[in-house]
């Protein structure tokens, strides 16, 4: 028997970085949507547990032990020997899940497959501080450092475009040249549609100067896609992925393609937002 489960792409609509930790850490607020694309992980029961990975974006992701999914597959018991194929389709260290997704994934798979519990949050922020939320499928907040995570229950129906220039940035890197490090938390949440785009337009993302001025064509991305006239344009996570939120699935593959057409060497999707 072999389970199939999704990666979807995360969006953070807004990343507000509260504090700097005694730890190291950094406490956040973080509205994270899911977009209908992105990757897929197969699992089947094997006698040895290994990896494979394909897709057009395979070449750029080869197999070691620190992937996140074989770490993934280390949190459960050593009897639970898996062969597990990722079907890699997001470019890599991009803000928009990945890893993360791929991670969350696998976890969801091995507990099907093996009928064992998911491991607990504090383990899956092991592997990282965005594979809790993406556990999820459907708009959430998600707070403290990646563990607190609650439902939105009526954000807008909407769709995205997507669009990397084909730059990776490490995480790290851009917490590291964040000046300010005791900003703001979110905005209350709105409660109709009307507020949502108003809500949409006061949040920011902390980490998109410093992600910028490690990589300036991010800037060129969010005028390529302001262009398109969106609700809000802004990047995702650390970066260097941006997103533009649309009313209609129509505008967003438009501008898209025509991102695509003018910058052939950008990756660029759009789709629905799920939940």
């Amino acid at each position: 028997m072999t389970i199939r489960f999704s990666a979807p792409a995360k969006i953070n609509i807004c990343l507000h970085v509260l504090k700097r930790r005694v730890d190291g850490l950094h406490q956040i607020d973080s509205l994270v949507i899911f977009l209908d694309c992105g990757e897929w992980v197969t699992v089947s029961k094997a006698n040895r547990t290994e990896l494979n990975i394909i897709g057009p974006q395979a070449a750029k992701l080869p197999v070691s032990e620190n992937n996140l999914i074989l770490r993934a597959t280390r949190l459960f018991p050593a009897r639970c020997t898996s062969k597990i194929t990722l079907h890699k389709s997001m470019p890599v260290a991009a803000g928009i899940g990945g890893g993360s997704a791929d991670a969350a994934a696998t976890l969801k798979a091995m507990s099907k497959i093996w009928q064992l519990p998911v491991p607990t949050v504090s383990n899956q922020l092991q592997l990282g501080a965005d594979v809790p939320v993406c556990m999820h499928s459907k708009p959430v907040l998600m707070q403290g450092v990646g563990e607190v995570i609650s439902s939105v229950l009526n954000f807008p129906k909407l769709f995205c475009c997507l669009v990397n220039p084909g730059v990776a940035v490490k995480t790290e890197d851009i917490f590291k040249k964040l000046i300010k490090k005791d900003n703001p938390a979110i905005s209350i949440l709105p409660k109709s549609e009307k507020d949502w785009y108003i809500w949409f337009d006061q949040q920011r993302n902390d980490l998109q100067q410093p992600a910028i001025s490690t990589e300036p064509v991010i800037d060129l991305v969010l005028k390529q896609l302001k262009n398109f006239n969106p609700i809000v344009a802004r990047m995702s996570g650390s970066g260097a992925t941006c997103f533009a939120l649309f009313e209609t699935l129509e505008q967003a593959k438009k501008s898209a393609k025509m991102i695509s057409k003018d910058f052939p060497k950008w990756w660029t999707t759009a789709g629905s937002i799920l939940g």
